[in-house]
């Protein structure tokens, strides 16, 4: 007999074939060996539209609301480009699955869908969607490389054990559909004057934006401080000099500059005495491994122009090249069962690099922790040793890789000194104080080439008098709090505000937080969540910082549903789905919950006093037109996501999408001038193309239907006469 499996992408579907030795390709799915592998594009279904339950719910009507279905059902997803219709590669794809999942020669089907909620939904739907009275089981794996999938074919799970899993995601999505449909719709209604798009409300947007809104708030009602600093100058019998900070009563800011004036006076013509000498050797310990938070916010700090997600879109792509484990964790530790696989893992990476000697594998308690691994383990790479990437994939895998081979390196060591020096006055109370460190062990340091910035003290002994030869009062001014970056928002995010002022990501208080399971959002939403505050025009980028815009403030300060900007009460919502997980609380008396706030609140909002808060004004855009269709001869227009014939309403498929993926690997985008090009002589000249080993090219493209079907290919002609074919 045979076994379907359904993969979440067509990528993975072509991992689980290439383990199988599976060489047939069939329309839709591959074959052999007693498998068929077929796959989804991520979510084929989605849930109903109001209105397809209802025919009024079609026009906003604040009587209409609060709406909330009897029973929730799917449909074929939506055309990303017009939602009226349905999504024809989804239609297709799904009569393909279901055609496999009937025939008479398959005995079980095996969701090999991403092991998490969202992942197990879309499998799912899809086969309950069937009411198929066939065996459904679970492939769960947390990378997809050809030793984890024959080992996970062997250990598949019957998908009946997956309901906790699959009860969390779906009250998550009933509740965010039931959510946002609702208060998007009556906030928008109400605080809005204009059509044409909407006010959006959600779960975990809103408390998002608030805290960008607090921290604002903090810098516009900062007020700043003067402080003084005295600053002294000593120099010991062996001539090296080195500063001290006068400090009383612990205290090293004075807001009176008189009281450092009379005791710089004071100084003159004064030597001092060593009071005390402290060293103490420390040792430093490399950051814990990344989850996908700590990954975000990693890169988004250190590199210039990436954003949160972008670091996920890079790093689900090497995980479905099988080069990394699975990326949307929020753990930082590894399960313990993981200690022979990350052994041979560590024996690829290390040879050849120039510390490999001092890297020695050990099963450690601050990587191998059960007890500390939520769901998925930490980020890794796997034993496959990638052999082309992408700038941007270079980027995330050596981030990842390092902090895997950091875990096996030397502990780092430094010596701190802290030397108190009191003046020979007996005017002057305070002590100055001079610290200093040597770092004795690079260590695990030395993979990134972390350098310290040491200030080294002199040798000097406990009563050794020292001359004063110089002091300096200096005055600062108090800062405000920095504008958070999506490093900090992440932070916030993922422990709900509970030890946000660490800056310490390895402090076991932040791991408490996260493993606590208030947070808001998931570590495979949160990005989103970001995108999705800067595309609605409620949050906006300035350089690295995150800010309020004026949309956003009024927003928060206008809406009357309270409880949507608290991070506690989110928190508790987050935390409730994880509940449902371990089998702690139900669906049912979760979604109830989530219906009376959802009814409460659009009672809330419609007797909340009139206010616009938002005024929509249509602006009428001159279209240029680029040239004729080569397909049915109407004008090629430019939309927001491509260029395109006007006539696709009807039907007609001509498109250049301006995130080509063809043009994108040779670092380019179709520009305006390219299309008229190419619609007037069907050929274009473009320079500066780049290859895969970094060299710059010019060629000729040519853009050309497929005899088989409706779809266009480039063709690139060199401009050495080499013509080579690549299909979109």
């Amino acid at each position: 007999m045979t076994k379907v499996v359904i993969a979440e992408k067509p990528s993975v579907a072509k991992n689980i074939a290439d383990a199988l030795k599976i060489k047939g390709r069939n329309n839709g799915y591959f074959e052999g060996n007693g498998y068929i592998i077929t796959w989804a594009f991520g979510h084929l279904l989605q849930l109903l539209d109001a209105k397809d339950y209802d025919e009024k719910m079609a026009k906003w009507r604040m009587e209409n609301f609060p709406f909330i279905p009897h029973r929730f059902r799917y449909k074929v997803k939506s055309d990303p480009r017009n939602r009226g219709k349905e999504d024809s590669g989804a239609r297709k794809q799904l009569k393909i699955i279901y055609s496999l999942i009937k025939r008479h020669d398959v005995d079980m089907i095996i969701s090999a869908c991403d092991f998490d909620r969202e992942g197990q939904i879309i499998g799912d739907t899809i086969i309950y969607n069937l009411k198929t009275q066939k065996q459904v089981y679970r492939l769960l794996l947390n990378e997809w490389t050809p030793d984890e999938v024959l080992k996970g074919l062997q250990n598949i799970k019957p998908n009946t054990e997956m309901r906790p899993l699959q009860a969390a995601g779906i009250s998550r999505q009933w509740a965010d559909w039931v959510i946002g449909i609702n208060l998007t719709s009556v906030a928008t209604l109400k605080y809005q004057k204009g059509s044409g798009k909407a006010l959006n409300i959600g779960r975990v947007l809103l408390p998002t934006l608030k805290i960008i809104y607090d921290r604002d708030k903090e810098i516009e009602n900062f007020v700043p401080e003067d402080y003084f600093k005295l600053v002294a100058t000593f120099k010991t019998k062996d001539d090296i000099e080195y500063e001290g900070t006068y400090v009383e009563n612990e205290k090293e800011k004075f807001k009176s500059k008189e009281t450092l004036k009379l005791i710089q006076q004071a100084l003159i013509n004064q030597t001092a005495t060593i009071l005390d000498k402290k060293v103490e050797r420390k040792k430093e310990y490399p950051p814990y491994l990344f989850n996908l938070s700590n990954l975000q916010g990693f890169i988004t700090s250190k590199y210039k122009g990436w954003t949160s997600d972008k670091v996920l879109k890079v790093a689900q792509s090497l995980y479905e090249k099988k080069y990394i484990t699975y990326p949307r964790t929020a753990s930082v530790v590894l399960e313990e069962s993981l200690v022979d696989k990350v052994a041979k893992v560590l024996n690829n990476l290390k040879k050849g690099l120039p510390y490999e000697n001092e890297i020695t594998f050990a099963k450690k308690k601050r990587v191998f922790n059960n007890s500390k691994v939520e769901s998925h383990s930490a980020i890794i790479p796997t034993y496959l040793l990638p052999k082309s990437l992408t700038r941007d994939e270079e980027i995330i895998y050596h981030a990842i890789k390092n902090r895997f081979i950091m875990q096996f390196m030397p502990i780092a060591e430094h010596e701190e000194t802290k030397i108190m020096t009191k003046v020979n006055n007996d005017k002057i109370k305070g002590l100055f104080t001079s610290k200093g460190k040597v770092q004795l062990v690079e260590g695990w340091k030395k993979v990134e080439k972390i350098e310290s910035k040491d200030t080294i003290l002199p040798l000097v002994n406990i009563d050794e008098v020292v001359n004063i030869i110089d002091h300096k009062l200096t005055s600062h001014v108090t800062k405000p709090p920095k504008h958070h970056t999506e490093k900090t928002l992440l932070r916030v995010m993922e422990t709900c505000g509970k030890g946000k002022d660490k800056e310490d990501e390895n402090s076991e208080e932040m791991m408490a937080a996260i493993l606590s399971g208030y947070s808001i959002g998931t570590p495979a939403t949160r990005a989103e969540i970001i995108k999705k505050l800067k595309d609605v025009g409620y949050m906006a980028s300035q350089n690295k910082n995150l800010i309020c815009t004026e949309l956003g403030r009024k927003l928060v300060e206008t809406f009357p549903v309270k409880e949507l900007f608290d991070l506690e009460f989110t928190g508790r919502l987050e935390k409730t789905l994880s509940d449902i997980e371990k089998q702690k609380f139900t669906k049912e008396n979760f979604l109830n919950l989530i219906f009376d706030f959802t009814t409460k609140s659009v009672n809330t909002i419609k007797n909340d006093k009139d206010i616009i808060i938002n005024e929509v004004t249509k602006e009428k855009k001159s279209i240029k037109v680029l040239g004729k269709c080569p397909l049915c001869g109407h004008e090629i227009i430019e939309g927001q996501k491509g260029f395109g014939c006007s006539n696709w309403k009807n039907g007609c498929k001509f498109v250049i999408w301006k995130n080509d993926k063809f043009l994108a690997s040779m670092k380019k985008k179709p520009t305006k001038t390219m299309v008229k090009m190419l619609l007037k002589n069907g050929v274009t000249t473009v320079k500066g193309l780049t290859s895969k080993k970094g060299n710059k090219f010019d060629a000729n493209l040519r853009y050309e239907k497929n005899p088989d079907n409706e779809y266009f290919s480039w063709k690139m002609e060199f401009i050495k006469e080499v013509v080579q074919k690549v299909n979109k």
